[in-house]
């Protein structure tokens, strides 16, 4: 079976979102071994410098990437990643079951995004939509 993780920056605090995370994680029990990571998301001033961001999200990275494990593929949530229906992606995720990966991490960044080395060491870069979502909305999309 299929092992999934699901790194995600930022604690859900609203119920609504956790109720909806628990349904979903329920509903796919039957389908996948899921672990949801959450990791504490960087704390920046409320007008931060691009230079500021840019150390924060690097930081979000190096914990990131100590939480994926070895041989696993990567999914990386953005903006620019390339859009797929649920079945091309289910078809991604039968191919690479098919050629011996058991491990797929998905990763949700904060709400400055994903480090740009994490996105491009990703083998898909995935987006909901050119729309911009809340980081939470996205964990319970992605579920």
């Amino acid at each position: 079976m299929l092992h999934v993780r699901l790194i995600c920056v930022g604690k859900l605090k609203e119920k609504f979102y956790r109720e909806a995370c628990a349904e979903y994680e329920k509903r796919l029990k039957g389908y996948c071994q899921l672990e949801i990571l959450e990791l504490t998301e960087q704390r920046l001033p409320e007008r931060p410098s691009q230079a500021q961001i840019d150390a924060a999200l690097h930081r979000e990275a190096e914990a990131i990437q100590a939480k994926i494990p070895a041989g696993s593929r990567v999914i990386a949530m953005c903006i620019e990643g390339k859009e797929l229906s649920s079945e091309q992606l289910a078809d991604r995720l039968d191919h690479w079951m098919s050629s011996g990966t058991s491990q797929i991490c998905v990763l949700i960044g904060g709400s400055c995004g994903l480090d740009e080395a994490l996105k491009q060491s990703a083998q898909l870069r995935l987006s909901m939509s050119p729309m911009t979502f809340p980081h939470h909305l996205e964990r319970v999309m992605v579920l």
